[in-house]
């Protein structure tokens, strides 16, 4: 069984995929590779006699079948860079991984119409509702939202992804024995238990290291068409996901958001270099030439009846979310009058708590 070399190579922590498949090129078949010698290894271009006497050393510690059975025995399910299945779009980037572990139901993902979605981990309620409403008007389609489970904006694009029907696929930093960020502990099961698919190139027992999170990048946009941008700054590991794409030969898209956001200064800097504007699902669409079907017919919503007052507060918010303060100014409501109707309309379900004292349209 050849898999279980690749696990084996896969569980020696110091090296990478990139070494691990020089290795397979030059042999053509991974089971020599890892049983390959000093004398073999000196005489592959561009690997230094320190990389191949340190990898010899690690090689000779590794128990195969123990490495192999350390996989199985925790419900994980792998591909391997020579697998037929091995995703297309993955294995035309520079360095793909050598081997990709995954939860959940991988294939039922639709891996001809991926979207990548990157951005700040300390997004602003404005870039998370932005997010939301993009995505959801992709509702009910067979595209899958690919991104990188960490918090703020990838918890956004999962989320919205399984609230709308739609397949999610969450690439992570680290082996499978970590959940990172623990706050997402209960994401990693909904996505693994139906709604699609936690990946990760990383052994099990790796642990999400801070050099690892860019390189995941990599995989998140390697797996896409294109990748849309929601915040980030210009100093961000967003950023870094963007140009892999540009490097990837993918569509670059970007949400607009307030310049005065300093999360949207990366947003601009690539709009100005000729990425894609977002503004609605449509425009994700056009770029990306996809046409896409509804899976289910969905009813149109409409609002409950308002009264006087509650028109008024909800006219109010339409444009952005608003403070009790400032409602009151605006509406020249009472406070007890102000504050039991913003209680009814949400009760309604067409305002939302979105801060302290602070309320928007849903």
């Amino acid at each position: 069984m050849k898999s279980k070399y690749w696990i084996a190579f896969s569980s020696i922590e110091q090296i990478d995929s990139a070494f691990i498949l020089k290795l397979y090129e030059h042999f053509g078949d991974i089971e020599k590779a890892f049983n390959s010698s000093l004398n073999e290894l000196k005489n592959i271009d561009g690997l230094s006699v320190k990389k191949t006497e340190n990898f010899i050393k690690l090689r000779d510690k590794v128990d195969i079948d123990r490495a192999f059975t350390e996989v199985e025995t925790r419900g994980i399910n792998y591909i391997t860079y020579e697998d037929d299945n091995y995703p297309k779009m993955l294995k035309n980037i520079d360095n793909p991984p050598a081997v990709l572990y995954y939860k959940g139901k991988f294939f039922e993902c639709n891996l001809d119409k991926t979207l990548a979605v990157v951005g700040s981990r300390k997004a602003s309620y404005n870039g998370r509702e932005d997010l939301r409403k993009i995505l959801t008007g992709l509702a009910n389609t067979d595209i899958c939202i690919v991104s990188g489970l960490a918090s703020g904006i990838d918890t956004v694009a999962h989320t919205t992804a399984i609230e709308n029907n739609i397949k999610t696929i969450g690439v992570i930093a680290s082996g499978f024995d970590y959940v990172y960020p623990t706050s997402n502990k209960t994401l990693y099961q909904n996505i693994e238990n139906g709604y699609g698919a936690v990946v990760s190139e990383y052994y099990p027992t790796f642990e999400p290291i801070k050099f690892r999170f860019p390189q995941r990048n990599r995989i998140v946009s390697g797996l896409s068409y294109g990748t849309l941008v929601a915040e980030a700054s210009l100093k961000s590991g967003a950023l870094i996901t963007a140009n892999l794409t540009l490097e990837q030969g993918r569509e670059l898209m970007c949400i607009p958001g307030l310049i005065s956001n300093p999360n949207t200064e990366g947003i601009y800097k690539l709009l100005k270099n000729g990425a894609t504007l977002v503004t609605e699902s449509s425009d994700i669409l056009n770029a990306l030439g996809w046409e896409i079907k509804s899976n289910i017919q969905t009813e149109q919503l409409t609002l409950p009846m308002l009264t006087s007052k509650e028109e008024i507060i909800f006219k109010n918010l339409e444009i952005e979310a608003k403070g009790v303060d400032e409602l009151l100014g605006i509406t020249k409501l009472k406070l007890d009058d102000l504050l039991m109707n913003l209680t009814t309309m949400e009760l309604k379900g067409i305002i939302k708590q979105c801060g302290p004292d602070r309320y928007a349209k849903v």
